[in-house]
């Protein structure tokens, strides 16, 4: 694997030789997009009422634009094949950044196959064509659902980034039309959510909101995880990153106040309330209504695929190189298809990661479908913000020890911006993971009443046994993988020492 600090020639590697400059500065910022705008965290963050609105603006202001800052900066400065994987290998050492990869791109696989998945089938369920529960139309879509969208990274850059691109494309159409109609149905009926509605930020709603918001908004270096494949990324990505967290700040704030604005908080829910919310405000259009509703669940669940197509196309490639780079079992899935130029090895890795979660999920968390839904996407939260506890410290010391690095793009103010930004981001990130990880207990350090029942579903045993479960069980997948890379790389002639 080339770590050279320019732009590397991805034919210098046999693991990457089917490589192909493909994305341009619009296919950067539709990837961007298509990743970040998540539909299962729309509906998940509204049920945090009024002062979900609050927070999400900001911390769209105090996390979100330091954040895209940061990795303007890096992104356009170190633009290698397999992106965070690189950063970290380069400051931490190849063991720290296998690690960090896993934890990131593991939260993709468990993502398709849990809540995406989940909210998927819920929609097509209510809305399209009746699927029931645990039968096996339930089964047979959800297993569609997750190999079409590993299908869709498989195929060639070229061609799979339009999918991501329409997805993306859909994305903000279906969330401008929810917005707009809400609107015209509060105009018509009145905005009765807002006479309930609680704007005023408080502590409770700060430790159970910011998990989910920083989920929702992370993402926007994905892209790099193809740095080799994009025509000029040192001038692309910090213009890509700019406009996609934009149009992501505008189209989680805009939907979350539309939604609560037409639906009673208490009647929001995680799984179903954004399409519940469509349901009520399309009653506008009359008898258009039905035949419009069932288009926009089409499209919603589209919007789901794609969005998992998207971070499968990433995160599969930043594990391939790892995995080419000897830092995870065997070099062998890292390699790059000739022809396609993906990672195939690794992108059904993910398939069948996913797969296993989903089975696991519907057995081990039985019930309300709510419920599941809410555990496991908390799973994929923790995992995600986890490896940024590795990655933000990699960005300031790259910036640190690589001064004669060319940055085309740099933080405002230089090294104190970068500073600022960077301990910003961090503290953000260290509070949202253990909110996801440990919920409840920084509650009842502030004297907050915190019934995790009530709160989450399940008990809080099945919970930690997911979530922390999950945790030990990458921990032992990571340690394991570094022991066998380790033994197949250390003492071959030729090969780099195991750092």
């Amino acid at each position: 694997m080339s770590t050279k600090l320019t732009t590397a020639d991805p034919q210098a590697d046999p693991a990457t030789s089917g490589l192909r400059r493909s994305l341009k500065r619009f296919d950067i910022t539709a990837m961007a997009v298509a990743a970040v705008i998540s539909f299962d965290t729309v509906g998940q963050i509204a049920t945090g009422g009024g002062e979900a609105a609050t927070w999400t603006a900001a911390i769209a202001l105090f996390f979100l634009v330091p954040y895209a800052l940061l990795f303007a900066e890096t992104g356009a400065a170190f633009p290698q094949e397999g992106g965070p994987y690189v950063w970290v290998k380069l400051a931490l050492g190849r063991p720290a950044a296998a690690l960090t990869t896993l934890f990131y791109w593991v939260t993709n696989p468990i993502w398709l196959g849990g809540s995406l998945v989940f909210l998927a089938a819920e929609t097509w369920d209510g809305f399209v064509f009746h699927l029931g529960s645990g039968t096996v139309g339930d089964y047979t879509f959800k297993l569609l659902f997750v190999w079409i969208a590993i299908l869709t990274a498989i195929v060639s850059l070229s061609r799979g980034k339009w999918i991501t691109t329409a997805g993306a494309i859909v994305k903000v159409l279906s969330l401008i039309l929810f917005t707009v109609t809400a609107v015209l149905y509060g105009a018509e009926h009145g905005f009765q959510g807002l006479s309930d509605a609680r704007f005023t930020p408080t502590t409770a709603g700060f430790l159970g909101l910011v998990p989910i918001l920083l989920f929702a908004y992370v993402g926007f270096e994905a892209p790099n995880a193809a740095g080799e494949e994009m025509h000029d990324p040192q001038k692309d990505v910090p213009a890509a990153l700019g406009r996609s967290a934009t149009i992501a700040a505008a189209c989680y704030l805009l939907p979350v106040v539309a939604l609560l604005a037409v639906v009673p908080a208490d009647k929001v829910t995680g799984i179903g309330g954004f399409m519940e919310g469509v349901r009520l405000v399309f009653g506008v259009y009359g008898g258009a209504a039905g035949p419009l509703l069932t288009l926009t669940a089409v499209m919603f669940v589209f919007a789901l695929l794609t969005q998992g197509s998207a971070w499968m196309i990433v995160s599969d490639r930043m594990q391939a190189m790892a995995a080419a780079d000897g830092g995870f079992f065997a070099r062998s899935l890292g390699a790059f298809h000739p022809r396609l130029g993906t990672p195939v090895r690794t992108n059904l890795l993910s398939g069948v990661v996913a797969t296993v979660f989903m089975l696991t999920a519907m057995q081990l968390v039985k019930g309300d479908t709510g419920a599941v839904f809410g555990v496991v996407l908390t799973v994929a939260v923790t995992t995600l913000l986890l490896s940024y506890l590795a990655i933000v410290p990699a960005l300031l010391l790259l910036r640190r020890r690589r001064p004669e690095v060319h940055r085309p793009y740099r933080v405002p103010f230089g090294d104190r911006g970068f500073v600022v930004c960077a301990v910003l981001v961090y503290a953000w990130i260290l509070v949202g993971s253990w909110s996801a990880l440990f919920p409840g207990v920084l509650e009842s350090v502030f004297g907050i009443d915190y019934d995790f029942q009530d709160v989450w579903g399940v008990s809080r045993a099945t919970f930690e046994t997911f979530t922390l479960g999950t945790i030990v069980v990458l921990l032992l997948v990571g340690a394991a993988g570094l022991t066998v890379a380790r033994r197949a790389v250390t003492g071959k002639p030729g090969e780099d020492t195991y750092t």
